[in-house]
């Protein structure tokens, strides 16, 4: 079974994964108790740096983040401009229980309040474009999206307020030289010393060797780092006058591990007058996208849409938007494929000589990755073995 069929059976069934309910019942006491009272640097602000910082800011724990770019967030990066709700350039969906958000909270006494909507199975379309053929069927998705609004604004409004003053941006990592009693992390803008370090940045910054380690890192831990594949990854939104598409259109990939492509009603659930319909594309269908011009996509995406809906989307075409993720210099891809073997992701997510830790979409047990929700609760995995070590 792969990842993507392992989730869509746990929504099915309204369970969750393994990981993610291990992780939710554990609450506040699910944090490691100890004597540490160091300091602890965290890189990357992306889901699993901002929650691990936030943790560590509710354990009274002295924390800085070092961040790449000039803001936080990684790839929960929303448009704000093309729309009257938040355009989703990143991270889009809630993949579990929307009981997460309490989880990542972590805290009782503050009420979290994000609006969500499911698919309706007796309503909504799913259509498959296969070799010039559009089949149509009823949408079985166990996906939730967010009414008029993300993950980066989850994380802008319960995560950010605590942890804002202590992340240092344009600060780029170079190296990482754990061999002596504290730590040692060289960026190109000065050094910084803590007693552990949390390092939270996307997997290809790590494949690319962009940020050394001293000592090397252990062979096993090498071997899964470089053989893992990334994903390219690219996504787009057209405006159109009408709705003339169906809820989600899929396009095979062959094989199937090769990446994903699928259109969808970006604007499903909003509150909105807008008729925006994305473009979700991973891995070799990637390809098809990236490092074409505006007018190109424009014409490549119109005339594939026109090819399934008898060229009504040509006649009511507006405007449009892309992000191409390859080209985020401190991102440069999409994500972990879905078909990784989960015994090598495994070995993604463990600490190092008791100094350094990892959080993140890929940096987890094994049983599910890349997800925010995922990113956010292997923090949490991440702290508690940094506090009990």
């Amino acid at each position: 079974m792969t990842r993507k069929d392992f989730l869509k059976v746990c929504g099915i069934l309204g369970i969750s994964t393994p990981f993610s309910s291990v992780l939710a019942s554990c609450g506040e006491e699910g944090i490691g108790k100890s004597d540490f009272s160091g300091k602890v640097i965290i890189i990357g602000a992306g889901a699993g740096g901002m929650a691990a910082a936030y943790l560590l800011n509710q354990q009274g724990i002295d924390f800085e983040i070092l961040e790449a770019s000039s803001t936080y967030g990684g790839r929960m990066k929303i448009n704000t401009d093309f729309a009257d709700f938040p355009i989703p350039l990143g991270a889009e969906w809630i993949h579990t229980n929307p009981n997460v958000f309490r989880t990542i909270v972590n805290d009782p006494q503050l009420t979290v309040d994000v609006a969500t909507k499911n698919y309706d199975s007796s309503r909504d379309t799913f259509a498959i474009w296969d070799n010039g053929d559009l089949s149509v069927e009823r949408l079985d998705d166990a996906d939730i999206k967010f009414i008029n609004y993300s993950w980066y604004n989850f994380f802008t409004d319960y995560i950010l307020p605590s942890i804002a003053t202590r992340i240092n941006y344009n600060t780029i990592v170079e190296s990482i030289d754990y061999s002596g009693d504290k730590v040692s992390i060289r960026t190109k803008q000065g050094d910084f010393t803590a007693d552990k370090v949390v390092v939270s940045v996307p997997l290809k910054i790590l494949q690319e060797g962009l940020i050394s380690f001293q000592p090397a890192l252990p062979n096993e831990k090498q071997q899964a780092i470089s053989s893992l594949p990334i994903w390219d990854g690219f996504k787009a939104f057209f405006e159109f006058s009408e709705k003339f598409y169906d809820t989600q259109i899929g396009i095979p990939t062959i094989p199937e591990s090769a990446g994903q492509k699928l259109y969808y009603d970006a604007a499903y659930g909003q509150d909105t007058n807008h008729h925006i319909l994305g473009l979700f594309t991973v891995g070799v269908p990637a390809g098809e996208f990236i490092g074409l011009s505006s007018e190109d996509l424009k014409s490549k995406v119109l005339a594939e849409l026109d090819q399934m809906y008898s060229q009504k989307a040509s006649a009511s075409y507006i405007r449009h938007i892309s992000q191409n993720w390859n080209g985020e210099p401190f991102i440069k891809g999409g994500y972990l494929s879905d078909y990784a073997d989960w015994r090598t992701v495994r070995r993604l997510g463990s600490p190092v000589a008791d100094k350094v830790y990892f959080a993140g979409g890929p940096y987890t047990d094994g049983e599910d990755w890349v997800s925010v929700h995922v990113a956010a609760q292997s923090a949490r995995v991440a702290i508690d073995q940094l506090m009990r070590s």
